[in-house]
């Protein structure tokens, strides 16, 4: 029998499927045209492939997937009530929160659509061999894995989906599958795509080998969790190496330092955005709006940004500028073990990490002379009475970026006289900051003494309450595609090559191949220093341990959606661990639930049987 519908139906059924997972097609001849007539031929089969991509924006890059993957690890607090269920594991994490159903959604919607198009590539017509035709199912397979991934480690196990809902019917009395189930679907699925996928991809945000292999050696890696780690270690490390090894082979290099600039600035150069040579696999974004929702999209530093609104402003920093996004956007702040333990907290590190990861330097929009008032509300010393921090607007290009905006972050105005708002992650001498003709808060106004927490303003109320005035994470922030206040559209790394060194190293100590390990950490490290202060960065085997590697990974991937995972794999999502560098995050934490998420209850009650599936112990 043929199954008939609209085109367009189809794709919202796609959708619609994956978030409430009990739709059904009925046979009815609601046009001429038929699936098996529409995807049975290469030009439908291949739109096919094109819609599998779609609902991976609602992910990385976008609200939805910063909180679950980065809130409530060593890193990152709450700024608001928003994002708190995942940052202080509290009761708003729970079957109704609106990120869960994103992520579950998103994930069961693409891996129905991938379903669809590996039952139609049996019989798909039009391309001169199978090995052909496979080099287009092999996104399907990718993209498949990569979904699989995100639903075994936020949630467990939990459905393995094989077929197709809109060839097969919904299947209203689902049964769980082990995350060893999973685990082996997504390297089968892995292995066909490093296989087929091309080299090369001519549209921008497509699965290529270098994306193939990237997420197959973060997936082996991340198996070691579930045991057989010599096997699962080895298997990373040699997917990882195929890649380092063979990088020009596969269009990918890491950007390496000169005595201006570090390899690791230049990564994040805007100029390099588009065409970067590091990234394995992108969220890419239309600057023309052609994307989901148009230019709703890449506001991921909104969600990272400090008080500029209230405290920010009383000194002459714009709370709405290009770069800072809408200021009532304020979800995450680092911890302090992230500004102060992981980043070396001194005025001029050999890292450049810490530097081209935060901004802790926020310009003037407006001149703002200080007043014998502020002095005394923030402390200061007379002498900086009268002085006017400068307007820096007045000294931006007219053609600054992409779209002509003018910007006032980070302009280097002589000895800083536009600098209103200075949050270094290294403590000053109090005299010295007293007199500085800025507001000044370093980790000493932020932290209680010799502690992990924030401070209590009520407990200080003589003094002003600066607890949400820190580095703001802004990596995704490049000036050339800032849009407006509130868009940013350079695309977004969800796979990258430096993060592969990693994988490498992490797989090596797990092979007891310290020597390998320290080979590509060094290698990192260096590309994070200009070239006249790489020796400073070396470490020794002494040093290649998880716990090294752990501190590492932050380094260099804060804020791109990996903490919660990373925590997981090496066994440190666990109350002790998290008692000890993020209490806020430790205090609610339960062993036994908060390793995985909680199941919709749009799922839930959707099914027949949800009381045989649980809701994850929420």
């Amino acid at each position: 029998m043929k199954k008939y519908i609209k085109l367009k139906t189809v794709i919202s059924m796609f959708v619609l499927v994956g978030f409430i997972q009990s739709c059904s097609l009925d046979e009815k001849n609601l046009t001429t045209v038929s699936l098996d007539k529409s995807y049975g031929e290469r030009a439908g089969f291949e739109g096919l492939i094109n819609s599998c991509y779609e609902n991976l924006y609602f992910l990385h890059g976008k609200v939805d997937y910063i909180a679950p993957t980065e809130a409530g690890t060593d890193s990152w607090e709450n700024v608001s009530t928003s994002g708190i269920g995942y940052a202080q594991y509290a009761s708003q994490l729970n079957p109704d929160d609106g990120n869960i159903k994103v992520i579950w959604g998103t994930s069961y919607a693409t891996i129905n659509l991938c379903n669809t198009a590996i039952y139609y590539s049996k019989e798909v017509k039009g391309y001169s061999s199978t090995d052909e035709m496979n080099v287009k199912l092999a996104e399907a397979y990718f993209l498949r894995a990569f979904c699989n991934f995100i639903l075994v480690e936020q949630f467990g196990g939990v459905v393995l989906r094989t077929k197709s809902s809109i060839i097969e019917g919904a299947d209203n009395a689902p049964v769980r599958s082990s995350e060893k189930e999973f685990y082996d679907l997504i390297i089968e699925d892995l292995k066909f795509a490093c296989t087929h996928l091309p080299i090369q991809q001519t549209l921008q945000g497509r699965a290529a080998k270098k994306a193939a292999y990237g997420l197959l050696a973060k997936v082996y890696l991340q198996r070691t969790r579930l045991g057989d780690v010599a096997e699962y270690s080895k298997l990373a490390l040699d997917t990882a190496e195929e890649l380092i090894n063979n990088a020009a082979k596969y269009n990918a290099a890491l950007y390496l330092s000169d005595n201006t600039a570090s390899g690791f600035k230049k990564l994040w150069d805007g100029n390099n955005n588009k065409k970067n040579t590091e990234f394995l696999f992108t969220q890419g974004i239309d600057p023309g709006g052609l994307n989901p929702e148009g230019f709703n999209r890449g506001r991921t530093r909104q969600y990272y940004l400090p008080d500029l609104a209230t405290r920010g402003a009383e000194w002459g920093a714009g709370a709405t500028s290009i770069l800072y996004g809408r200021a009532n956007s304020r979800m995450l702040k680092p911890s302090k073990y992230l500004l102060t333990e992981v980043f070396s907290p001194v005025p001029s590190p050999a890292d450049t990490r810490f530097a081209e990861t935060f901004t802790f330097k926020f310009y003037a929009a407006a001149n703002k002379t200080i007043t014998q008032a502020m002095a005394t509300a923030y402390k200061k010393d007379a002498s900086v009475v009268g002085y006017t921090i400068k307007n820096t607007l007045a000294q931006a290009l007219p053609s600054v970026n992409f779209y002509s905006q003018k910007i006032e972050e980070q302009i280097n105005m002589n000895n800083d006289e536009g600098l209103s708002v200075f949050t270094p992650n290294w403590n000053i001498d109090p005299v010295a900051k007293s007199k500085m003709p800025m507001l000044v808060v370093d980790p000493s106004d932020l932290f209680e003494p010799g502690t992990n927490k924030y401070k209590d303003p009520a407990m200080y109320p003589n003094d002003p309450n600066l607890i949400n005035m820190f580095p703001a994470m802004r990596k995704f922030s490049a000036a050339l595609y800032c849009q407006s206040n509130q868009y940013w559209l350079g695309d977004i790394p969800i796979i990258r090559l430096g993060e592969i060194y990693l994988v490498a190293a992490e797989a090596a100590i797990l092979s007891d191949n310290q020597t390998k390990a320290l080979a590509y950490v060094n290698t990192l490290r260096k590309r994070a220093a200009i070239t006249s202060r790489e020796n400073e960065m070396l470490v020794t085997s002494a040093d290649m341990n998880i716990d090294f590697i752990l501190k590492e990974r932050a380094r260099e991937l804060s804020g791109e959606h990996t903490r919660w995972t990373d925590l997981k794999r090496t066994g440190r999502l666990n109350k002790t661990y998290l008692d000890q560098t993020n209490p806020i995050a430790g205090a609610n934490f339960v062993n036994e639930k908060h390793t995985v998420r909680p199941i919709p209850r749009s799922f839930l009650d959707a099914i027949s049987n949800s009381k045989e599936f649980g809701t994850n112990g929420y």
